[in-house]
């Protein structure tokens, strides 16, 4: 099991997004049959066993055993992943483009660059799968409190200066073999830590 998957395809997006399933999903970080997850989510096991295939089709959840129960074959599946996110690509008629709205520091503009992270990173780990190899990348996470605005205008431009130095002193456009990386870096007031249900 992945500690995390990006969901791509449509049709994956909707199964994914469909409240029950999203309850049955949850509940598959180990291993499980219908039977057993029916008595967890309150449901028949029939409707517990026609989500399953519709996860299972789309590849959210995996085989992981099968046992005989009698005269029946008990089937134990779990989730592809702990948790999962749905790229922009799902939605790729309407995905956001930074290039639409290039006002950089509004947070539609910050939200669209985000969006096409999640985009690029989850076609990559797709890639890098398949051909099970790793990809490189590298990020910082971190939070700073700002005594006023005028620090936080004072913060931004100093870590501009910092930035583009930096991208002058290793960009070298014509080093044959190169590939060229993104750099994304964000500076957005912190949002309140969402309360987790019992």
């Amino acid at each position: 099991m992945d500690d995390i998957a990006v969901i791509e395809d449509p049709a994956a997006a909707e199964a994914a997004l469909d409240p029950v399933r999203s309850r049955i999903l949850a509940e598959l970080t180990e291993a499980s049959s219908a039977s057993m997850l029916a008595a967890r989510v309150g449901l028949p096991r029939q409707k517990v066993n026609y989500h399953l295939r519709a996860l299972e089709r789309h590849g959210l959840v995996e085989l992981v055993a099968e046992r005989r129960r009698g005269n029946a074959v008990e089937r134990l599946l779990r989730a592809t992943a702990a948790s999962f996110v749905i790229s922009p690509a799902a939605l790729a008629a309407v995905q956001p483009d930074p290039g639409r709205a290039p006002d950089r520091v509004s947070a539609r503009w910050l939200l669209a660059v985000a969006a096409r992270l999640v985009r690029d990173v989850g076609a990559l780990i797709s890639g890098a799968d398949r051909a099970r190899r790793p990809v490189a990348t590298f990020a910082l996470d971190g939070t700073v409190r700002f005594a006023s605005a005028a620090d936080r205008a004072a913060f931004a431009a100093e870590l501009s200066d910092a930035v583009t130095a930096l991208v002058a002193k290793y960009h070298d456009a014509a080093a044959e073999g190169g590939r060229d990386h993104r750099l994304v870096v964000a500076v957005h007031p912190a949002a309140p830590e969402p309360i987790k249900e019992p």
